[in-house]
């Protein structure tokens, strides 16, 4: 299978090489806070240590970079099979040998040194080995963003702005229609993708509604006020096992008196804003209790691209760029989701508000792969978490890179997993 098509950006070098500092930049500025202590500890099975995600991302950059890219010798072999994320699930890697912090660092830097070599060296050729080792490392930043949130350590960070306030009275539960009819869903040629988001393929969708908005605090309030926890029809069997087995009563940032968590700081609970935190199987009841549904992913990317007046997709919902802060809420260090509706700009075509950034949006779609999937560059990037398991999001939240966030990005995770930045809006047939 050829390579898939690189973005605009990647056959410019002096691009590629700013974001690649900008990105490692971001990566030192995320950690600087944080004690050798807290990075090299334990904080959740669910979350590597945070010093490991470091010298991950620099094993990956020395296998892929320096290594398949610029022909060179893997700078550290020996580390090799402790950073292979496949072969070492997040429970054990506390046990690993794992490069201690300063270790880390230097591994970090050293391989950054013969990375620039090789890029100055080779031909670029379709920028898709360069852009994936950017891309991962960004997507690193926010998985150590939701460790940090799990382990609670004081992450306030002074000189950061908040978001800006929403226009309030949105809830969630208010929809707009979408056209049905034929489409095309996945990446388009032209710009970086995952092997997950190809190949761009047509698709018949009926007619329906989504939220205009994701479902905010104030509405799950309501449904936890209103026994929706307590409620079993909502639930589906395992999904009510899960509940009553963990005695799952309200999100996981919520503290059960008016407040919730945010990357270390207990804030009260905004109303207007997105809930996050939430698992697939509560999603799920939610959409039950209030006669609607999730939406398929196919809808999802529908109602975030398709210009109905143009019969047309565009690349994001407000055209061909990428999103800036006046679109989305995305590449924050801290503050979580902005109040619903805040950043109108960001409207897609059918106008939903906030698509893209603020909150994952889990979808009814379980992780498969497009008809004529072709695993590239490795089978282990998406490949091996196809089947009834994993279950789609879409969008992106506060604390993914914008070049990272689009709306043919597919994430996925289990229906019981609540660590990810993860929220929901509702969908109806028309």
């Amino acid at each position: 299978m050829p390579s898939p098509a690189p973005s605009r950006a990647s056959a410019d070098p002096a691009a590629l090489l700013g974001a690649l500092r900008e990105t490692r930049e971001r990566t030192l500025t995320l950690v600087e806070p944080i004690c050798d202590a807290d990075l090299e500890a334990v904080h959740s099975p669910l979350m590597s240590p945070l010093v490991w995600d470091l010298g991950h991302i620099a094993a990956f950059e020395d296998l892929w970079l320096v290594h398949r890219f610029g022909g060179e010798p893997m700078r550290r072999r020996e580390v090799a099979e402790i950073y292979d994320a496949f072969e070492t699930p997040r429970a054990a890697r506390g046990d690993l040998p794992f490069l201690r912090c300063g270790e880390a660092h230097d591994y970090l830097a050293e391989v950054r040194e013969h990375s620039l070599a090789a890029l100055e060296r080779e031909d670029l050729e379709d920028g898709f080995i360069p852009q994936l080792v950017l891309r991962h490392e960004q997507q690193h930043s926010e998985t150590m963003l939701q460790a940090i949130g799990l382990a609670r350590v004081d992450y306030a960070r002074p000189g950061l702005v908040s978001t800006p306030p929403g226009p309030g009275g949105l809830t969630g539960l208010e929809t707009v229609g979408v056209d049905g009819g034929p489409c095309m869903l996945g990446a388009p040629d032209g710009r970086f993708s995952y092997d997950n988001e190809r190949p761009r393929h047509p698709a018949e969708l009926a007619p329906f509604e989504i939220g205009r908005a994701p479902i905010t605090n104030a509405t799950w309030m309501h449904f936890v006020e209103g026994g929706g926890y307590e409620r079993r029809v909502l639930w589906t069997q395992e999904a009510w096992r899960w509940k009553q087995e963990y005695d799952i009563t309200h999100p996981l940032a919520w503290d059960g008196d008016g407040h919730e968590w945010c990357m270390g700081v207990k804030r009260p609970l905004d109303p207007d804003k997105p809930v996050v935190h939430i698992s697939w199987f509560e999603a799920d009841a939610f959409a039950r209790a209030h006669e609607a549904r999730l939406p398929t992913e196919a809808e999802w990317e529908r109602a975030a691209t398709w210009d109905q007046e143009t019969g047309s997709a565009r690349a994001f919902p407000w055209g061909d760029d990428l999103p800036g802060p006046e679109h989305a809420n995305l590449d924050q260090l801290a503050y979580g989701p902005a109040a619903a509706g805040a950043h109108p700009a960001g409207a897609a075509p059918c106008g939903a508000l906030g698509m893209i950034g603020d909150v994952w949006e889990w979808t009814a779609s379980t992780f498969a792969g497009y008809p004529g999937f072709c695993a590239h560059p490795y089978r282990e990037y998406s490949e091996v978490f196809f089947g009834p398991d994993y279950r789609v999001l879409r969008g992106g939240s506060w604390a993914t890179r914008a070049g990272v966030a689009s709306p043919t990005f597919r994430n996925w995770d289990l229906p019981q997993r609540r660590q990810i930045f993860s929220g929901l809006r509702i969908a109806r047939d028309a």
